[in-house]
């Protein structure tokens, strides 16, 4: 671990995805200043379409192509401050199989190699809130204690909602906050790192009025609205802008595409589009029943199951959380709130907090699965700012 000014602060991003979390760092800025004090200095993605819309942002220069277990941490990203990731969730998701032997499980014990290689001030761990409960999240604290692999660092847990910051999608986010111990000593108040404050909170008949400050001094939760008031309710096509590759890293891709650009629909079956008709506003599966024609025994039998399988979402409320398939009504709410159709890849994005201007490269399932797997970017800048805070108290 070694001192840097406040002027820069380097970090290193591992299963770093399409770069949710790194461009919320990024996007922070502090009070006294019109730049982020942010620098990446590395990114490591296995996923070869999330690794090139990776380095179509933030730069081909640190950005690795590779398995983490296959990346040796070179000179120049040696005396990293803090490092972030998010390993894959799918082992712990209550979306999967929750397989306890599942390979990707493991994949924590390879961040924990790259902290033992780089040693920075802080590390970052994000993952499902199913993770607390895993035997993985058992072992990772044990190696924080005295003669463990991290035992040089002080390790605090919270589960996060995104909402609570500004975001205007409902996700909770296990975040795990490591603070290396001699940080800990170093700073005034012999404290480590902590969790950020929520500066926004769900808020009863508040709702669309963002920008009220409430009796305790926080804001209503950002409501979905924010997004489909200024998307089109109509999409005019089904794919990608067509002639556009880039090879920024060993393979040539579809893209770079601005979000502006993937406002892009689909082809739905008449089946689908009568199902789309016939659900109401805040509506879900549950309204078929009135039309037997449209909804399926399954769903008859199961009328006390999910509210939210091809339901609407709330225009004054945070949206669903984001997954992978959000361009499936039938895997959640997501259909648009008026329009008969779901919601698009854009609108998806922007839900994330992407700003219209983010470059995206890949097909239309590998930018959605890059789209759902991401880290809300104004989740980032809220880490952000807590860690900038600890370290200037420094």
């Amino acid at each position: 671990m070694t001192s840097r000014t406040m002027s820069t602060v380097d970090i290193v991003d591992l299963f770093a995805g399409c770069g949710g979390l790194t461009k919320g760092f990024h996007d922070f800025r502090p009070a006294d200043g019109d730049a982020s004090p942010f620098r990446s200095v590395g990114a490591v993605e296995s996923d070869i379409a999330a690794a090139t819309t990776y380095a179509a942002n933030f730069g081909v220069e640190y950005t690795h192509a590779c398995r983490i277990e296959d990346w040796s941490p070179d000179s120049r990203a040696s005396d990293v401050d803090v490092i972030l990731g998010g390993p894959p969730c799918q082992g712990f998701s209550g979306l999967g199989k929750g397989d306890p032997d599942d390979p990707r499980n493991t994949l924590w014990r390879q961040y924990v190699k790259v902290v033992e290689a780089l040693r920075p001030k802080i590390f970052i761990i994000e993952n499902v809130d199913r993770f607390l409960r895993s035997p993985q999240f058992t072992l990772l604290r044990q190696s924080a204690e005295r003669g463990g692999e991290l035992a040089d660092y002080t390790l605090k847990h919270l589960i996060l909602n995104a909402a609570d910051y500004g975001v205007p999608q409902a996700r909770r986010r296990v975040i795990v906050l490591a603070t290396h111990r001699d940080l800990v000593a170093s700073h005034p108040d012999r404290v480590p790192l902590a969790h950020p404050e929520p500066t926004h909170r769900r808020a009863t008949g508040a709702a669309g009025q963002e920008e009220v400050e409430l009796d305790d001094g926080l804001r209503p939760w950002v409501p979905a609205a924010v997004v489909f008031d200024n998307t089109p309710g109509e999409t005019v096509t089904t794919q990608l802008p067509e002639g556009r590759d880039i090879e920024l890293l060993s393979r040539s891709m579809p893209g770079a595409f601005r979000t502006r650009e993937l406002h892009i629909g689909r082809k739905p079956t008449d089946m689908s589009m009568a199902r789309y008709e016939a659900i109401p506003p805040g509506g879900n599966r549950h309204d078929l029943a009135k039309h037997p024609h449209l909804t399926t025994k399954s769903w008859l039998r199961h009328q006390s199951g999910s509210g939210d399988v091809m339901g609407r979402m709330f225009p004054d409320r945070p949206s669903v959380t984001i997954r992978t398939e959000f361009f499936k009504p039938e895997k959640g709410r997501y259909l648009h709130p008026t329009a008969h159709r779901p919601i698009t890849h854009m609108e998806a994005a922007l839900l994330q907090g992407f700003p219209e201007d983010y470059l995206w490269c890949g097909s239309k399932t590998e930018i959605a699965r890059q789209i759902g797997n991401a880290v809300p970017v104004g989740l980032g800048t809220a880490l952000a700012g807590a860690v900038y805070g600890y370290l200037a108290a420094i």
